[in-house]
């Protein structure tokens, strides 16, 4: 006699298999969810490296950047916040918030960005023995149609401009736009800082009255036809190495790292 299938059997094998299909793929779900925040806050920290990586080439190709350290910094103090992961950090959205950001004194908001976060990314790359090499912080302020946004290369020493990448930008083709030639921005490779009394005197001649002889030094070409424009790189670059910007922070690396 031949043996027949239970029809309650296969009912309950399959009632089985698909309860824990439906539970594996909750589980699956409910990881994946939980995971999200990490894998962007990876993504974000990776595309972060990334953009500091182009911004190290063809300025500092033979630097392995195995030696970059990222760190926070309290900017009113210039001291490391090591309680604040650098990976999980968003500059943005801090300036955003008024509880993790500061309204800027309008005699000093030179970027015209009205806020500012409480907080800064900074990048270190150190040489073999350990000293600083370059410092690169990362910068923003207001053009003539958009927000510029920049890494700002320093030397070790916090008192050379290195090189400055302008790398997002929305203004007038073929006019302001012109502020990520590299020609343009290879102006700023060597230009010092700071004068003898330690006032920020780097920047674009923009016909700010200055005596052109006397801080011809410190100062790039303007950009014929993109006065906003290069004004607003002017004010970019001084606001964030003045003392509502990195000027503390800058300071204590003089002061550690001469």
């Amino acid at each position: 006699m031949s043996e027949t299938a239970n029809p309650d059997s296969t009912a309950r094998a399959l009632g089985v298999t698909l309860a824990v299909a439906f539970v594996c793929a909750l589980l699956v779900s409910v990881v994946a969810v939980s995971l999200r925040p990490v894998q962007q806050a990876n993504i974000k920290a990776e595309r972060i490296n990334q953009l500091v990586r182009e911004a190290l080439s063809g300025i500092e190709p033979a630097l392995k950047t195995e030696n970059l350290e990222a760190h926070v910094v309290e900017l009113a103090s210039g001291k490391f916040d090591d309680s604040i992961d650098p990976a999980d950090f968003d500059a943005e959205a801090a300036a955003n918030n008024p509880q993790t950001s500061v309204e800027i004194p309008r005699e000093l908001d030179l970027a015209r960005l009205k806020r500012r976060a409480l907080h800064a990314q900074v990048y270190l790359l150190r040489e073999s023995d350990g000293a600083i090499h370059t410092i690169i912080l990362s910068v923003s302020g207001r053009g003539y149609q958009s927000i510029l946004r920049a890494w700002l290369l320093l030397e070790g020493n916090a008192s050379t401009v290195r090189a400055l990448k302008i790398y997002q930008q929305g203004e007038t083709p073929g006019v302001g736009s012109r502020v990520e030639d590299p020609d343009w921005q290879a102006q700023w490779r060597g230009r010092p800082i700071y004068d003898d009394e330690g006032v920020v005197r780097i920047g674009v001649d923009t016909g700010r009255g200055e005596d052109s002889d006397m801080y011809a030094k410190y100062q790039v070409d303007g950009i014929s036809g993109a006065t906003r424009t290069a004004r607003g790189v002017d004010g970019m670059v001084r606001f964030w190495l003045g003392e509502f910007g990195f000027g503390p922070f800058l300071q204590r690396i003089r002061e550690t790292n001469p």
